[in-house]
């Protein structure tokens, strides 16, 4: 199955095509350009859009307007080509990229996303349990390494790529692939927007 991953739900937004499991390129940037990516990737497989068969699109949490445009994106592209889309939370991408560490997304407002008990949650950041000698991955752990290490976690290096959400570890997370609004975002609270609207 020719598959088209991304995530665009962090600050590095990550692209891949897979062909049965196996990697035939990817890409990441600061800038969200998901669309330029495939478009060059297929390229460079020498494929066309129409070969695709499947989307894998990260659903959050994260960044409210990253993870809107990678949804609709994802959306767009299944109508437009008929093919189905998976939605795969871009927590367990991160896990799945460091076995045996702790995800942790920066959310702002000095709070983090991560796992408890398998779930995504939003908590503060100084709420954010720590267990010693384990490693902690994502922007939000390097956001707050400091923190982290005082008490007594693992950190990797600030460019190491355990921190990114890899779009190809989305296509091997990807298990049930549907119309593409079936692909829903994990928000876990209110955008500032609302938030300001509602003072």
């Amino acid at each position: 199955m020719l598959i088209l991953a991304f995530d665009t739900a962090t600050d590095v937004a990550t692209v891949a095509l897979l062909r049965d499991g196996e990697v035939l390129g990817e890409r990441a940037s600061r800038a969200v350009r998901v669309l330029k990516d495939a478009e060059e990737l297929l390229r460079e497989a020498g494929l066309e859009t129409d070969d695709l068969e499947g989307i894998a699109v990260g659903t959050g949490p994260g960044s409210y307007t990253g993870l809107r445009m990678g949804l609709v994106t994802a959306r767009t592209l299944a109508v437009s080509l008929g093919v189905p889309v998976a939605g795969v939370p871009t927590l367990d991408a991160l896990a799945a990229g460091a076995p045996g560490a702790v995800p942790v997304i920066d959310a702002r407002r000095r709070e983090v996303f991560t796992l408890a008990r398998g779930k995504p949650v939003c908590v503060a950041a100084t709420d954010l349990q720590v267990e010693p000698g384990r490693t902690y991955v994502g922007d939000g752990a390097v956001r707050y390494r400091d923190e982290i290490i005082a008490a007594g976690g693992v950190v990797p290096a600030d460019d190491a790529p355990e921190h990114v959400p890899w779009a190809r570890l989305h296509a091997g997370l990807a298990q049930e692939f549907g119309p593409g609004e079936a692909a829903e975002p994990i928000y876990l609270r209110v955008p500032d927007a609302e938030r300001a609207l509602s003072r």
